[in-house]
């Protein structure tokens, strides 16, 4: 049975769950998720977990990421990027320092109102369902962190201006693009978007997805898969001694540690399995997820 993680660079015109289908069917298996939703125009590092792996999707959609993204400034659209509907266009005459200016303003912890064509659910509807009927209802502003945000040169005219983006989880970058243009006076939208980093990966650790069939065909597709103890790498190594210790463990009991510093851990067997990610606090060690096979 396959079990691992592949980091895909999600072709545009595919949505994540369209990725995860196509995995499903070359592994032949049914569990299959992925760590942060990109939207079809997009491209990039999606993160996706398969067989047992998926317990980990959880800690991995938590992540920070990283953006390339387009802005076009002087047009409004419904969606909040370049597929949607015009809205609005307007003249756009803006000098260097006004555009740094207010990328500045859009650095650090600020607060997002969700768009209309999203998949938030208010009473039980999908904001994009309602959109698409022509409705629009009121929705409450998301707190977000911009880690970093850099304006990548001045584009030649013609050409759209290119951000590199470094945000917290839950940010829309349709929905900066859109901010950004209105607190310029001319408005803007979205005019592509490829993610550059995710749950750690880069795009030098991800593969294409014809790649991935390839290898598959040939027999070789559990080969591209990643062990899942890739996604804690950050975290310290805890290597349990004496069957008793592994038991319990396997069992999910808690373990007596006094000398273990509080903290995170991955808990590997002494033959070197990968365990669980465990979580130390007062001489007392847990089980936060299991990842071994039952």
């Amino acid at each position: 049975m396959a079990n691992g993680m592949i980091v895909i660079d999600k072709p545009a015109g595919w949505t994540s769950m369209d990725v995860c289908a196509k995995l499903r069917g070359m592994f032949h298996e049914k569990r299959v998720g992925h760590a942060g939703t990109l939207d079809p125009m997009a491209t990039g590092v999606l993160p996706v977990f398969i067989g047992r792996a998926t317990r980990a999707v959880e800690f991995a959609a938590d992540s920070d990421k990283e953006y390339i993204a387009g802005l076009k400034l002087g047009v409004v659209t419904n969606t909040q990027d370049a597929t949607g509907e015009v809205l609005e266009e307007r003249p756009v005459s803006i000098t260097g320092d006004q555009l740094r200016a207010a990328l500045g303003r859009f650095t650090g912890d600020i607060e997002q109102i969700p768009p209309m064509y999203s998949a938030i659910k208010i009473n039980g509807k999908k904001l994009y369902e309602l959109a698409r009927k022509g409705k629009e209802v009121e929705r409450k502003p998301r707190p977000v962190t911009i880690y970093e945000l850099e304006l990548l040169g001045w584009p030649d005219a013609g050409e759209d201006f290119q951000l590199r983006i470094r945000c917290s989880k839950g940010t829309y970058v349709r929905t900066l693009c859109h901010d950004i243009g209105q607190a310029l006076g001319c408005g803007g939208c979205m005019s592509s978007l490829r993610r550059v980093k995710a749950a750690g990966f880069t795009l030098a650790d991800s593969i294409a997805l014809e790649a991935v069939q390839a290898a598959v065909d040939r027999g070789e597709g559990e080969e591209l898969l990643l062990p899942v103890d890739r996604l804690f790498a950050g975290v310290p190594v805890l290597v349990l001694r004496g069957a008793g210790a592994e038991k319990k463990v396997r069992n999910g009991s808690s373990l007596s540690a006094p000398k273990l510093a509080d903290g995170e851990y991955r808990v590997y067997g002494a033959d070197g399995t990968f365990l669980a990610l465990g979580r130390a606090a007062g001489g007392t060690l847990k089980t936060v997820k299991s990842f071994f096979e039952v």
